[in-house]
């Protein structure tokens, strides 16, 4: 299937490992523009030489101002991937107020201020858009010691839907992915051990746990006119895990 976002300029957080960074060399490969964001230098510079002519953005989106500092004259952005987050597991009753505190500003205040600028600049031109947010299926299921990251993602599903109101006059679509566990770092540390692993398995009809591939190929379906009749949704990449 042809996308047809070649020439197009793409903005994506959370660039430097997993779904961003597989998001980045997929849109890099299709001719497409893109800014990657990631708070970790190196990531960036290797991204660069892995896929010429990336712009790289180094900037923490925990931190409102440094946020608007390094983007808020980052130009026309047509599509946006809001992908950054951390999962900071604590069982409930050990919850701090540090933990909640950077899982909110990263998973959700920095996906509002990120799309309020990229919104903005669309708007400002005429201009149609599509933004993707990668949400969880943590979002729609309690996991264990995953009270903050849960709360987040719910946050986020929602999110995605009043953006999708609010935005759609001004012809900008917004849609969730929400995946089950993906083999990335991230991933591969919080689901290490095979006894809880076989937990979060054992509820997945198709009984694996998503590739970075699975999750990108979706990502750019919603981000393309593919999907021009597709906004307010939350696209599940789980193996059947929230139908079980």
């Amino acid at each position: 299937m042809e996308l047809g976002l070649a020439g197009r300029r793409a903005l994506v957080t959370g660039a430097g490992k997993g779904i961003g960074r597989g998001t980045v060399q997929a849109l890099h490969a299709a001719g497409v523009q893109v800014v990657a964001v990631s708070r970790t230098r190196a990531d960036l510079d290797s991204l660069v030489r892995e896929c010429p002519g990336v712009e790289p953005v180094c900037v923490d989106l925990g931190d409102w101002e440094a946020t608007e500092r390094a983007l808020g004259n980052v130009g026309p952005v047509d599509l946006l991937v809001n992908n950054a987050g951390v999962a900071l597991l604590q069982p409930f009753l050990e919850v701090t107020k540090e933990a909640y505190d950077t899982s909110f500003n990263v998973n959700l205040r920095a996906v509002i201020q990120v799309s309020q600028i990229v919104a903005r600049g669309l708007i400002a031109r005429g201009a149609p858009g599509s933004i993707v947010n990668v949400s969880s299926q943590a979002s729609q299921r309690a996991i264990t010691n995953h009270s903050v990251y849960c709360s987040t993602k719910g946050a986020m599903d929602m999110l995605t839907k009043a953006m999708a109101l609010e935005l759609g006059p001004h012809k900008i679509r917004v849609n969730a992915v929400n995946p089950t566990v993906v083999m990335t770092p991230m991933g591969q540390a919080n689901w290490s051990n095979p006894q809880k692993a076989k937990t979060m398995l054992d509820r997945i009809p198709l009984g694996k746990f998503a590739e970075v591939e699975n999750v990108v190929d979706i990502i750019l379906f919603l981000l393309s006119d593919r999907s021009s009749m597709t906004t307010g949704s939350t696209v599940p990449v789980d193996g059947g895990f929230l139908a079980s």
